[in-house]
């Protein structure tokens, strides 16, 4: 294709973008303003018009869906963008540390598989067996939060993390135990690149003679760790030459609990010195309505770089806020919006419903269900998540990486061989970090578990020597610039990995194990154990072609099984506010919108801002109608509450229409409460030496200026009191 064809389509902002070169770029995407395009556009453009090496350039994202139809679309535009390597942050990670691993002395070998949140909490019980398994838990997330941070055992900032004084002691057993099973986790794939590129002059240099240009998609999202690595590998302070590009929305930072670090995208100019930044602010997606809503509500944050949107689209339908006696009425009014739309011929695919945490789904389920409204709950089923296809995955980990520690308990004693956990505790005791398989030469075992654990360790060695041990590319070939077969490909006369997954299933007694189960159940364990041999027909029958599947697997565990008719079916979206980032919908309702549900109560400044972004993301999924509910009474935690409205509704401006009984307590709803307001607030539940317990249903100021709240006590009665005189006798209960 013709450059001009596709430079032709870009608007002024986007073409600047695509056409910069020399200084470091930050591109400031607004929602819905095609940075996608830009992007892709971008690589087509350097190999193409700027004679850019296509394998010279680096261009990584946070998702595989974004990964591909990044490179999907470059490849559309430039075929020679083929080359480029184009792939998730983590996915990048593992591909190095398969390149460099071994060269850079850090322990790995380039046989590891990779653990998720599930092996880590299972490998801290083993590492620190006093701990419950709700305290492994708790230090699972508070050790990949470290990572994140790029913070090891020893530090002294990880207090920031964790001030618990055990932590330290924890994350080293950890990382100890870790490193003898020889396998890593997720932090661990960015971590561990960023440390060896820091420590090691060969490595870091090869890097920077391979990369010229390194584009970063989705950049808000970046996390502490993933900002050095780029650091490292851009070469940014030893002026390497390399183009570095950042795309991202600084309004749309919504994972900090994820470990995303919003002060990424605010100091990149600082960071990367010469950076030049281009805003792309024309919205093709939202009318302006939509817009001008979303804009008046992050306009409140100061924790931004500014820009405002533009609607490509025209004015549009204004939105509106529904005020509603209670939880059940907003699920009836959904339905009835929704019914009696569809009746008029919009499909319930046109809709979503959106909320801020997982549990308001269940209303909705129960009203849909009842009235027959076909809907799907996003993100809810994770297909490798599940046992039957997590215990082959075991297997084939434990068939490249024979001192898997996680890999082997599970799947030693399925079906059951007689080897106990107190047995297994002395096999992975015996190996101290070497291959597991021989950790039992040297023990007494009995006779059952004896057999058992010999026909265990002759099937594992039949099928490790089924696979041909095709050598992983090494830091020397990298250096010498030879190309590798970087997905591994099956060709037409290859042996197919999936033959290989098809007989481990059958041989290791598993496909009998689980169909031996409950019938029904059994039935569909058994489909999706033939989904997960059918998923790996792509990837040829070696080591190193079932490490680039299991690479697929690990970095991606969200795949569903759904078939495509089921995703082309007519069904309303049920959706987390977080789950929604880089979605569109044609008419979205923002449910639960009241203060201690969104937002939550007790938030920080920077805390109440990232809240904020994320209503901002929420109101820019909608393309045509928006539509916010607030609920004056909801059940929480077995009790009934009454609500007030969110303060962020009252931000929306005058955009928006209102519909149902205003209540008193909208007018003064805002942010910034004095403390008096904060604790006794609408809903709290108190307690009086006089009139028992009971709960605040309305608070509001008297023409002198001093603080109301209305309490309705379980005994039945209603009474007044001016808390900043009566708070001695009115103790709100959480102070109890």
């Amino acid at each position: 294709m013709n450059a001009e064809d596709y430079l032709s389509v870009l608007n002024k902002e986007q073409r600047e973008a695509v056409e910069h070169e020399g200084s470091p770029l930050l591109i400031l995407a607004g929602a819905g303003s095609g940075k996608t395009r830009v992007i892709t556009t971008k690589i087509a453009y350097m190999i193409s018009e700027l004679g850019i090496n296509p394998a010279s350039i680096l261009a990584v994202t946070f998702t595989k869906k974004a990964a591909e139809e990044m490179k999907e679309r470059a490849i559309n535009l430039e075929p020679r963008a083929q080359k480029s390597h184009i792939r998730t942050f983590h996915s990048f990670g593992a591909w190095f540390l398969r390149l460099c691993a071994e060269d850079s002395g850090i322990g790995i070998q380039n046989n590891f598989t990779v653990y998720d949140d599930d092996d880590a909490c299972s490998l801290i019980s083993k590492a620190v067996p006093s701990l419950t398994k709700k305290d492994a838990s708790h230090y699972a997330k508070k050790i990949a939060l470290a990572k994140d941070y790029c913070l090891l055992p020893g530090d002294l900032e990880l207090s920031r993390i964790c001030d618990e004084p055990i932590f330290p002691e924890v994350y080293e057993k950890y990382q100890q135990r870790l490193r003898k099973t020889g396998n890593v986790d997720f932090g661990d794939l960015i971590l561990l690149p960023y440390l060896i590129l820091k420590e090691n002059d060969l490595i870091r240099k090869s890097f920077h003679a391979r990369y010229k240009v390194i584009l970063v998609d989705e950049y808000q999202d970046s996390n502490v760790a993933q900002f050095k690595l780029l650091q490292e590998l851009s070469g940014v302070n030893e002026n390497s030459g390399t183009y570095v590009c950042v795309v991202g929305d600084d309004d749309q930072s919504i994972y900090k609990f994820r470990g995303a670090e919003i002060q990424n995208i605010l100091n990149f100019k600082d960071e990367f010195p010469g950076t030049k930044i281009i805003r792309l602010e024309t919205n093709y997606r939202s009318t302006s309505e939509i817009l001008n809503c979303a804009g008046n509500v992050v306009k409140n944050n100061s924790g931004r770089l500014g820009k405002e949107l533009v609607s490509a689209r025209g004015k549009g339908k204004k939105p509106a806020l529904v005020f509603l006696p209670s939880q059940d009425d907003e699920t009836e009014f959904c339905y009835s919006l929704i019914e009696q739309a569809y009746e008029h011929g919009i499909p319930y695919s046109d809709w979503a419903i959106l909320y801020r945490t997982n549990a308001q789904s269940l209303g909705f389920e129960t009203e849909f269900l009842h009235k027959k409204i076909p809907y799907e709950v996003v993100g809810s089923l994770k297909f490798y998540e599940r046992e039957e296809v997590k215990d082959i995955i075991s297997w084939l980990s434990f068939i490249v990486n024979q001192r898997d520690e996680i890999s082997f308990r599970r799947i030693v004693n399925k079906p059951v061989r007689g080897i106990g956990n107190t047995t297994q505790d002395k096999i992975i005791e015996a190996s101290d970090g070497n291959s597991i398989l021989n950790g039992a030469e040297s023990l007494k075992l009995s006779k059952k578990a004896k057999e058992g654990f010999d026909f265990f360790k002759s099937l594992v060695e039949k099928f490790s020597d089924e696979l041909p041990n095709v050598p992983v590319t090494s830091e020397a070939a990298l250096l010498a610039g030879q190309a590798i077969n970087e997905n591994n490909i099956v060709f037409a006369d290859e042996k197919k990995l999936s033959e290989f997954v098809e007989k481990v299933v059958k041989e290791s007694g598993l496909e009998e194990f689980h169909k031996d189960q409950d019938e029904e159940i059994g039935t569909q364990k058994i489909e999706n154990l033939q989904e997960l041999v059918n998923s790996a027909v792509l990837y040829s029958c070696t080591k190193q072609g079932l490490l680039d599947f299991l690479d697929h697997i690990n970095l991606d565990r969200t795949l569903k099984t759904e078939s495509e008719e089921e995703k082309q079916e007519d069904k309303v979206t049920l959706i987390t506010l977080h789950n929604t980032k880089g979605l569109e919908f044609k008419r979205v309702i923002i449910t639960g919108m009241e203060s201690g549900i969104f937002p939550r109560e007790g938030k920080t400044e920077s805390e109440l801002e990232e809240e904020r972004r994320l209503f901002y993301v929420g109101i820019t999924r909608a393309k045509d109608e928006l539509y916010f509910t607030s609920c004056g009474v909801r059940r929480l935690f077995g009790r009934t509450n009454f609500m007030i409205p969110s303060p962020f509704l009252a931000e929306l401006g005058n955009e928006i229409r209102i519909l149902g009984q205003k209540p008193d307590s909208f007018s003064a709803s805002r942010i910034e409460k004095s403390p008096l307001e904060k604790k006794y607030c609408m809903g709290a539940c108190v307690f009086h030496d006089d009139y028992g317990h009971g709960q605040i249903i309305r608070s509001s100021y008297s023409d002198e200026g001093e603080y109301v709240v209305t309490v309705s006590f379980e005994t039945g009665g209603i009474k007044k009191f001016l808390p900043k005189y009566q708070k001695n006798s009115l103790l709100v209960e959480d102070d109890l």
